[in-house]
């Protein structure tokens, strides 16, 4: 029996509770315009627009869901109709008039639901109630959400009794989409744009919520719920009060994330750190458990970024106000942020940056994101001999002597006319008779040794030789040497010519294509261009190419042609190589377009190889 009686208690409890209960969207509703979060600007123009009189006849409240725009409408209904407002612009909230409100049983504050209202009847009902005055108070206030749902026609309706309604009626409109709104209406109204909350705001807000529910809530659960609701306070005490039901009045971090399926920050900053160490292979293992714990392979991505943008957020204390997180994980991101290069964080967020947008379009995402995260891995490796070149200066290559004319006897000058002879390049051993009238210079010293080019001899004490115009631009080196053992010895720089190797449209061919392939990923335009035009040979050095039209031209010899012809004169070991790009004669025919299919592709190419044809059918390829 006993029993029985603690059973009926107990539900009789629960029942009480059960009905006294109120969601805290609504129990810690602001009913005064200080207590309203986030929006202070919009209130303190209104209250000001309350002491001074200055009221419009019509405002419109516009931005997203959640963030107090009914609210505020309501306060400034009630407070233009409160009896006794205080010197600050607030209701007192002990009148007739803000009882009657806060009770729902003013008959001068009407609520309308244009989601559900948005006929031109609707709106005639609307405009016939108007043109009864108030019996208490100053003011008619009607409040209309969701203003745009509204159709055209009842626009229109309203447009008159908006522009010239009485003098004791004021519309307050709301809205989350202000562009629906028609712009008559809008040059009707008083615009009033509202922010989305900010995260410390909404910390804050719940923190006094925590206070009054007396629940015990750790700063960064509460932090990860004001992420959560991205901005909107509502959802916020939504989101609160559907934790507590789940933890009771105790509200830790790991709960939280728990039931809100969060991605815990010690992952990012574990996989961020081996990342930093080029070990790839932990953290894969992470993104597999990961993974294994039911989360989206694109949603650890977003997140990776995000945490790549907090840790740059991090390194700079001018823009640490921007990092969104509790006390305790922003010391994690600045004890982390220290051992980040700036430039490693640019490279891994513009690497997260490419595989989220490429991510839907991968057929095997999680490849893809393995992908991501090795290039990351990568990012902190160098190369083996690289500490050896950083302790190593590059030593110059000092050029072997030339043989001297004559051992004994004294040195012949040369003349200006046989020195340009000398370095001509022509194969004609023959020298022009020099003109006796014609002083000869005497600025070579007497030395063994006869200096090539046109690159004169200087004692140590001078500024050091430089290579002339016209050997760099006959793609001659010129390599210099010198002595620091004798103060009057002097330094040569020599030319060699480059090699100039023999090669093949076969080898031609294989290396341009690598280079395509190299540049798949840095200029994927550039590469797709590179496979369709094949090159062709003119003669032993020249290759041409034929592009579409002048464009396609100009734009490949500015931002291709400089590097390619350094990677095939590099790979081909000839550095006499010259590339020719043409425009195709039926460059205006609007009826020729590209090859696209892989038929089209073999057509094109099999007209400027013909041997292609020849391999086809030696070996019966067939198309993919």
């Amino acid at each position: 029996m006993e029993q029985i009686i603690r059973t009926c208690l107990s539900i009789t409890l629960l029942h009480n509770y059960m009905e006294n209960f109120i969601v805290s969207a609504r129990k810690y509703r602001p009913v005064l315009f200080r207590e309203v979060v986030g929006q202070g600007t919009i209130t303190q123009t209104l209250k000001n627009a309350i002491i001074s009189q200055h009221l419009a006849q019509s405002y419109l409240f516009c931005g997203p869901r959640g963030i107090g725009k009914t609210t505020v409408a309501r306060i400034l209904a009630k407070t233009i109709n409160c009896e006794h407002p205080t010197p600050e612009g607030e209701p007192c909230n002990e009148c007739e008039s803000c009882k009657a409100f806060m009770e729902n049983r003013s008959f001068n504050i009407h609520e309308l639901d244009a989601a559900s209202n948005n006929t031109v009847d609707d709106i005639r009902n609307l405009i016939d109630q108007v043109r009864i005055p108030p019996q208490v108070g100053k003011y008619s206030v009607y409040i209309i959400d969701e203003v745009h749902m509204l159709s055209q026609q009842a626009f229109n309706a309203f447009l008159k009794t908006l522009e010239e309604p009485p003098s004791y009626a004021i519309f307050i409109m709301a809205t989350t989409e202000k562009q629906k709104i028609i712009p008559t209406i809008l040059s009707r109204c008083q615009v009033f744009d509202f922010n989305r909350i900010g995260v410390e705001d909404i910390v804050q807000h719940l923190q006094f919520v925590t206070e009054k529910e007396k629940i015990q809530a750790e700063p960064e659960a509460l932090n990860v719920i004001a992420q959560k609701a991205d901005g909107a306070l509502r959802d916020a005490l939504s989101i609160f009060d559907q934790l507590v039901s789940f933890s009771g009045k105790n509200l830790n971090y790991q709960k939280v994330i728990k039931s809100l399926n969060v991605l815990d920050y010690d992952y990012y900053f574990k996989i961020t750190g081996n990342l930093l160490d080029g070990n790839a292979t932990e953290s894969l293992l992470i993104f597999d458990e990961i993974l294994g714990k039911g989360f989206d392979a694109q949603h650890f991505l977003s997140g990776l970024s995000r945490h790549f943008r907090d840790l740059l957020v991090a390194h700079d204390k001018v823009t640490l106000p921007l990092l969104e997180v509790g006390p305790v994980v922003r010391e994690q991101y600045l004890k982390q942020a220290r051992e980040c290069s700036v430039d490693f964080l640019y490279k891994a967020l513009d690497i997260c940056y490419q595989a989220d947008i490429t991510y839907r379009s991968s057929k095997n995402q999680r490849l893809h994101v393995e992908l991501a995260l090795l290039k990351i891995s990568a990012l902190k490796k160098k190369p083996e001999h690289f500490d050896e070149v950083e302790k190593k200066p590059k030593e110059e290559k000092k050029p072997a002597p030339l043989p001297a004319e004559k051992k004994t006897g004294e040195h012949k000058p040369v003349s200006r006319e046989e020195k340009e002879v000398s370095l001509s390049g022509d194969k004609e051993t023959k020298k022009k008779p020099v003109n006796k009238k014609e002083p000869v210079r005497r600025d070579v010293p007497d030395n063994p040794q006869q200096v090539v080019g046109e690159i004169h001899t200087e004692t140590s004490q001078n500024p050091p030789s430089t290579i002339s115009i016209k050997d760099a631009l006959n793609g001659h080196i010129a390599k210099q040497s010198e002595s620091g053992e004798e103060a009057g010895r002097e330094k040569q720089a020599v030319r060699e010519p480059l090699s100039e190797q023999p090669f093949t449209l076969d080898k031609l061919t294989q290396k341009w294509m690598e280079y395509a392939e190299k540049m798949s990923h840095e200029k994927p335009r550039f590469a797709a261009a590179l496979r369709i035009h094949m090159p062709d040979m003119t003669d032993e050095k020249s290759i041409r190419i034929i592009l579409e039209n002048k464009n396609l031209k100009e734009d490949f010899e500015q931002n291709l042609k400089p590097d390619l012809m350094e990677f095939l004169k590099k790979e081909l070991n000839n550095y006499g190589i010259r590339l020719q790009i043409e425009v195709e004669k039926n460059e205006g025919n609007t009826t020729s377009r590209k090859p696209y299919t892989p038929e089209e592709r073999f057509v094109y190419l099999a007209k400027k190889n013909p041997e292609l044809q020849n391999l086809k059918r030696q070996f019966d390829l067939d198309f993919e």
